[in-house]
């Protein structure tokens, strides 16, 4: 009997060990990674829009008023507790241009570089939301439809109590 249990103690805490890698979630990378040789090969003041499309891709988004910046951005996720997302690394790469479309700087951004945004409390009032009692009175007049019925008074084509097909008792 005592053999067993010594046996057992570790072989039950190999299984509890092992189960743990089980448990973990994977890392999803998510947006368009860039890979920092790729970068390297991109000079400034020589590399075009084009060059840099042929090597890094098409960009994840560009500047909102600017079209002459662009930006690469990824991000690794995993899953949290309630499958919420947890960011494990954000990188963001600002390749700008200047009008003539040729590499004007890169710029490498991290998590560091994040700012915290609060949301603006409130609602904003956008107009014609709001129906004046008038409007609200009369708002239906000459919507009213009896039931969905047409003007005969039943719901077959030209079979109402006035036309010649109207029904007739036996």
């Amino acid at each position: 009997m005592l053999r067993i249990a010594r046996f057992a103690l570790p072989a039950c805490l190999c299984v509890l060990v092992g189960a743990c890698s089980i448990i973990e979630t994977p890392r999803i990378l998510r947006g368009n990674r860039v890979d920092s040789d790729l970068a390297k090969e991109l000079v400034v003041g020589t590399s075009t829009k084009k060059d840099v499309t042929s090597l890094l891709g098409s960009p994840t988004s560009h500047a909102t008023f600017d079209d002459n910046e662009w930006m690469y951005i990824s991000e690794t996720t995993h899953t949290r507790i309630g499958l919420t997302p947890g960011v494990l690394r954000q990188n963001v790469m600002v390749v700008d241009f200047d009008q003539a479309g040729v590499l004007r700087g890169i710029k490498r951004l991290n998590e560091d570089d994040g700012r915290s945004v609060s949301v603006a409390g409130g609602a904003t009032a956008s107009p014609g939301s709001e129906a004046s009692f008038l409007q609200q009175l009369l708002g239906n007049v000459g919507r009213y439809n009896v039931g969905g019925l047409g003007a005969g008074g039943d719901n077959s084509p030209g079979g109402g109590v006035g036309s010649s097909q109207g029904n007739r008792t036996q």
